[in-house]
């Protein structure tokens, strides 16, 4: 980020002491860590990451210290820091974390294939010197079980590897398989389609029609269509920004590590695309703090293209979140740009009349913007005439569990899961027959084998109680419980609950303890979905009684319903 760039929340009032006294060795690192960044009240996360990078935790005299360098309060800076999960507040002259954090997921696909017998191994090898936790997602479930050394991730890992990684020393975060570089890129047409929307050899009205003509929606989950919100955010004032949201926290995705990992650059066309078409003063990329590698990608991509295209490309910022679930909600992840808790905003007023910093923002996902240069080069025509059963386009299907190839598969829209485990995934695991699955990861509800050949598209999972989301497929087999599978889903959601609204804060946790009772109360439960899915204020909340209601409605007998 170059120390010249500005935004609307700038720190111009000189600096003065606010509450606590400063001490003067904790200014000083402070203003350490962060003297490559301009001193702005937006950057507040990654002055705090930079601090949690020099000193392996956040200890209060750098939270006062920092408050001061920004003139704001204490508390402001405070309640941010305790509200992400990946910072380490200490009370001065408190005990420090240990040098190395072994992180383990113990989400739905790593539990399904022994999360737990690796916690359990682990814990045995915690010293003064390494700590093991238990999180959420780490955007891996293709891997499972996953585990994280420090920044290093260990796929399909057990006990012998994670410590062999300890006493190594692990510390590479970037892929072994190369991604292509700029030249590359370059080299095979790319950025043209820029420089002719830049130079207007294509006109903006044909960009637009290209993209309502393709039938490209919005791949995060939402699938409003892309289109459509290019033309909303053109007839809004200026100046106008874009947020691109790289969060994707949800159980069971991992499409857009995939894809930035192999071909940074074709997504990063597709956000200069944009922001040409739709005239976009500046982009922020928020990508999840569990993608070090993503993170270092894009750096160094960014670095590439504006070395090229010096003074004509719109600034572009790169932002870490902090492992915080409710920051893939749009607002909640402007809110976390701005440097503040990722708290979801009450709408109205939507994000495309105001956004970030009060203006008007372009909100997209990374998967969407990645297909916008094939689509303006190919033909509308390239996307839209893909499809199984009736439906039009392209998914990017993350596929984990009880299959012989998990991944990432992109397949025509519309595809039946009975068809995506054949054509695509080398079919179940041997000795494993399908009996249910996750069609949008942990919020898109359950469904049984019975129902594997419904078309996977938007809207065409309505009537079974179910969504696709962002395409996020976990399979499990007869050697599974879907019942453990539910409670998962649940106490992931009551644990990445904001804490803002009563509905989900109070109902998803409640939900959560009704559900380990053997026989299940439907009234109960079902008033208290209706509940946190009519007054809850984000999705996160919305969604949180889809696995519960799923086991209701297509498994009564394992959770005694009559």
């Amino acid at each position: 980020m170059s120390k010249k760039s500005q935004s609307p929340n700038s720190v111009k009032k000189p600096r003065r002491s606010r509450g606590r006294r400063v001490n003067e060795a904790a200014l000083s690192l402070v203003r350490s860590a962060i003297a490559h960044l301009p001193t702005r009240r937006d950057l507040l996360v990654e002055y705090l990451h930079c601090l949690q990078d020099v000193s392996g935790c956040l200890h209060s005299s750098q939270l006062v210290a920092l408050a001061s360098e920004l003139d704001i309060s204490t508390a402001e800076v405070y309640e941010v820091a305790t509200f992400y999960h990946h910072f380490d507040v200490i009370a001065d002259g408190g005990q420090a974390p240990p040098e190395t954090t072994v992180r383990v997921c113990d989400s739905i696909t790593c539990e399904m294939f022994g999360a737990e017998f690796l916690i359990s191994k682990l814990q045995k090898l915690e010293t003064s010197e390494v700590r093991i936790q238990r999180v959420p997602c780490v955007g891996r479930c293709d891997q499972a079980p996953v585990a994280v050394v420090g920044k290093y991730p260990i796929a399909r890992a057990d006990a012998k590897k994670v410590f062999e990684c300890i006493e190594e020393g692990c510390i590479s975060v970037v892929p072994k398989e190369p991604w292509i570089r700029f030249a590359e890129y370059r080299d095979s047409n790319g950025y043209e389609v820029f420089r002719r929307c830049k130079d207007k050899s294509i006109d903006i009205e044909s960009v637009l029609s290209h993209l309502e003509a393709s039938g490209l929606r919005g791949l995060g989950g939402a699938g409003f269509p892309a289109g459509k919100k290019w033309r909303i955010l053109r007839n809004q004032e200026s100046p106008r920004l874009m947020a691109v949201n790289i969060d994707e926290g949800e159980p069971g995705t991992f499409k857009d590590r995939y894809y930035l990992e192999r071909d940074p650059h074709r997504f990063l066309e597709g956000v200069l695309i944009a922001a040409e078409i739709v005239g976009i003063e500046a982009c922020y990329l928020y990508v999840r703090d569990e993608y070090p590698a993503v993170l270092e990608i894009l750096q160094y991509s960014i670095e590439e293209l504006e070395q090229a295209y010096s003074g004509i490309l719109p600034r572009i910022e790169l932002r870490r979140g902090a492992g915080a679930y409710i920051c893939g909600e749009e607002s909640a992840m402007i809110e976390s740009i701005e440097g503040k808790r990722g708290m979801p905003r009450l709408r109205p007023p939507y994000v495309a009349e105001v956004g970030l910093f009060g203006r008007p923002t372009l909100e997209h996902n990374c998967e969407t913007l990645y297909w916008v240069r094939d689509i303006i080069e190919r033909g509308p025509e390239w996307f839209s005439s893909h499809g199984y059963n009736g439906r039009k386009g392209l998914r990017s299907f993350s596929v984990s569990g009880r299959v012989k190839k998990p991944g990432v598969h992109l397949a025509p829209a519309g595809i039946t899961l009975n068809q995506l485990i054949d054509q695509y995934c080398g079919g179940m695991m041997d000795d494993h027959e399908l009996y249910a699955y996750f069609p949008g990861g942990a919020s898109g509800g359950i469904l049984p084998a019975t129902l594997a050949d419904i078309p996977l598209d938007f809207d065409t999972l309505d009537d079974h109680g179910c969504f696709i989301g962002s395409a996020a497929i976990i399979v499990l087999s007869t050697e599974d419980d879907v019942v453990v599978a539910a409670r998962n889903a649940m106490r992931f959601f009551a644990q990445e609950s904001c804490g803002q609204c009563t509905p989900c804060r109070v109902g998803s946790d409640r939900a959560w303890n009704l559900m380990q009772d053997k026989s299940w109360d439907s009234d109960l439960l079902e008033d208290l979905c209706v509940v946190m899915e009519d007054a809850s204020i984000c999705g996160l909340g919305q969604a949180a009684p889809n696995p519960l209601r799923s086991i209701m409605r297509h498994f009564p007998g394992e959770v005694g319903i009559k």
